[in-house]
């Protein structure tokens, strides 16, 4: 799956995105996944509120020592001058492209008209586009749903709206805000987003598996795929669907040594990154990912869960994963 894909002056390695997401899509696991596979990863949303970009928080989602070009930041907010200030500055520290988020449907973000509830108001989202576009020298590009609601699909509208101002690539997640995270994603919708414009689209949603990777780029015509909720736990998804597009064949799934050596991988860059404290609590949950659908997994997370040091996390996975391994190894045997 050789990648002629642009964005701006940057030709990725290949169709396959990491999408941006809260908490999750920090560097230390777009890191991973980028190493695995994905042509590239969009860092979690970065609010456009001025008064926040000096918090802990911010400064961390705003960190991309070490990670490989294009790199990718995500702004999100709801006043277009304040968008465009966003933009600016995280381009002065060093993003090479701005994500536009009108896809969250969070209700914390939509509660203040961010994210996908900026669907509603078509002239907003023209005059953000409009300002972000204008306030920065890279290029931009924008996420959006299908619509508000069932009632009110207007993806189409929307899409022609960023095309027009001068955005370089559109991520379509197949669901309106009304949807969330339920029921199929549209993917007639995300078809017929593409059949009318002519930047490239990227094609979002259920995508779990390299089987509905081909489907979905069949179905939709999309010129890319973004993978959001499928690679927690297995950025190994990335390297399966890239094979199975290139050769038509499936690869095999992670031996339990490779799932092992890259979890531990991935927990001490945690504690790196976010140090012991908070490195030991945003484990967690990869953990639980990691280990689902594992043997004695359940367990295994119950007591990962009441752990508060990092030295008792990477011991406790160690012995979890030989465990696994021995059990193998008899079974083989």
């Amino acid at each position: 799956m050789q990648s002629d894909l642009m964005i701006g002056p940057y030709s990725l390695p290949n169709r396959l995105f990491l999408a941006p997401m809260a908490g999750v899509t920090d560097r230390p696991f777009r890191q991973l996944c980028r190493r695995l596979g994905a042509g590239m990863a969009v860092s979690e949303m970065i609010t456009a509120n001025k008064a926040l970009w000096a918090s802990k928080k911010s400064l961390l989602r705003a960190n991309h020592d070490g990670e490989p070009e294009p790199r990718s930041v995500q702004i999100a907010g709801a006043d277009p001058l304040m968008m465009a200030e966003a933009a600016r500055h995280n381009v002065d520290q060093g993003a090479h492209i701005i994500d536009i988020n009108m896809g969250c449907p969070a209700k914390k973000v939509c509660n203040v008209m961010a994210g996908s509830a900026l669907l509603q108001n078509e002239k907003l989202v023209a005059d953000i586009v409009e300002s972000v576009v204008n306030a920065v020298a890279v290029p931009v590009t924008l996420k959006i749903r299908t619509g508000w609601d069932r009632d009110n699909r207007n993806g189409v509208t929307i899409a022609r709206i960023a095309e027009q101002a001068g955005i370089q690539a559109l991520a379509v997640h197949g669901r309106t805000r009304a949807d969330a995270y339920k029921g199929e994603a549209e993917y007639d919708t995300i078809a017929e987003i593409k059949s009318r414009i002519s930047i490239p689209v990227i094609a979002n949603g259920d995508i779990s598996s390299p089987q509905k990777a081909a489907l979905v780029l069949e179905k939709t015509g999309a010129d890319g795929l973004m993978i959001g909720r499928s690679a927690q736990g297995n950025p190994w998804i990335f390297r399966q669907i890239l094979h199975f597009l290139e050769h038509g064949e499936l690869l095999s799934e992670p031996e339990v040594t490779e799932i092992k050596q890259v979890l531990i991988e991935h927990l001490q860059n945690l504690y790196d990154f976010y140090g012991d404290y908070t490195g030991v609590r945003m484990a967690r949950k990869h953990i639980a990912w990691y280990s689902k659908g594992l043997r004695n997994g359940n367990a295994f997370r119950q007591e990962m869960n009441q752990l508060e040091l990092p030295q008792q996390q990477l011991r406790f996975t160690r012995h979890f994963f030989e465990q696994l391994e021995q059990q193998q190894d008899s079974q083989a045997a």
